[in-house]
């Protein structure tokens, strides 16, 4: 690079000036590949979307998936994030959205079922009362067992299929989650 002395020599100055340039030149190529932090504002979603499949008959599942949801609700809460949770239940899940035994069937009431039933169940409406976590029931899990849209929990949606209204979430941008 040119020396620039305190003289004032502009053809000194003029040619630092000029070698700049054209490292600046040359570099440019490189430059452009240097990738740029995201803005902290890009990085949060609009609206946070989540859906759980309950598909399994155990209750002490079905609580860790509970402390799950009311983790990532309130934490969300906290962070002023709106959201949208869901928990699609397919299959063994039904026993959680009713009271009703489903004697008979393969998703019938066990012993710790009938024990922790009452404390699930308050915890669940909580989170849809309280919290707006939305519940969704494949419908032809409630057909297959016969048991009548009255015996389901208030406020539980009935869809067509779990496992497609599942897919239709997850193409809606939801992230899928399931506790095992």
């Amino acid at each position: 690079m040119a020396r620039i002395n305190d003289g004032g020599n502009k053809l000194g100055l003029a040619a630092a000036v000029l070698a700049v340039v054209a490292l600046l030149l040359a570099a440019g190529p490189y430059l452009g590949k240097l990738k740029k932090p995201a803005p902290e504002a890009a990085a949060a979603p609009a609206l946070a979307k989540v859906v759980y499949h309950a598909d399994f008959a155990d209750p002490r599942r079905f609580s860790a998936m509970l402390t799950s949801i009311n983790n990532m609700v309130t934490t969300y809460q906290s962070d002023l994030v709106e959201y949208d949770v869901r928990i699609v239940f397919v299959s063994h899940g039904i026993r959680f959205v009713t009271d009703d035994p489903l004697r008979g069937t393969l998703f019938a009431e066990d012993a710790l079922l009938k024990e922790r039933r009452q404390d699930l169940r308050s915890r669940l409406q909580s989170l849809q009362e309280v919290q707006g976590v939305k519940l969704e029931l494949c419908n032809i899990t409630r057909v297959a067992v016969n048991l009548d849209e009255a015996k389901l929990m208030a406020g539980v949606e009935l869809v067509q299929s779990g496992v497609v209204r599942l897919a239709e979430l997850q193409h809606q941008g939801f992230a899928y989650l399931k506790i095992e």
